[in-house]
């Protein structure tokens, strides 16, 4: 249904055009990764080192088999090749029409089987804010635990947002 394709400069508007609101740029990108409004500028900052044989960090559009239209974003990240780690980050369902599809859980075994099969990761985590439920019951489906909260971790505005921490283990994912 959907396939992971390198995300490039020609897809930054299309990325630009999702986010919409400071909160949702928080959302996708981190507290303090990105300045709202997102920019072509920030983006070629992202993708600068990214997406090369020897990157620690891979971007993705994700594309929709039936149409091949993209309908979504998803980073491979942090990739630390001494400790066999990675952190997905950057998630997106952008296409509204196709949200609530599965979409999300297939994006996320398509970079899961990248991190494990591809650059034989032992560990991938990833930070949720706690109010994302939608978000959080994928990434359990698919096989990642809940490891902990971070309290207020992220300042939004005037408010602070908790985030938790997830991660897989390289044998739990295997097991499935």
């Amino acid at each position: 249904m959907i396939e992971l394709k390198q995300f490039e400069s020609t897809d930054f508007q299309q990325l630009i055009n999702w986010i919409n609101t400071e909160e949702f740029l928080y959302q996708w990108g981190g507290a303090n990764q990105f300045e709202y409004p997102l920019s072509e500028t920030q983006l070629l900052n992202y993708i600068q080192n990214a997406n090369s044989e020897d990157s620690n960090t891979f971007a993705y559009k994700v594309v929709y088999k039936e149409s091949g239209s993209t309908i979504g974003h998803i980073s491979l990240g942090r990739i630390d090749k001494a400790n066999n780690k990675g952190r997905i980050g950057r998630v997106l369902i952008g296409d509204k029409s196709v949200r609530g599809q599965g979409i999300g859980q297939q994006m996320i075994r398509e970079v899961l089987s990248i991190a494990f099969e591809k650059h034989n990761l032992h560990r991938v985590s990833l930070g949720v804010y706690d109010f994302n439920a939608s978000a959080i019951a994928c990434y359990e489906k698919s096989g990642f635990t809940k490891e902990g909260l971070h309290r207020e971790a992220a300042k939004v505005g005037d408010e602070y947002w908790n985030v938790w921490e997830m991660s897989i283990l390289e044998n739990e994912w295997f097991k499935e």
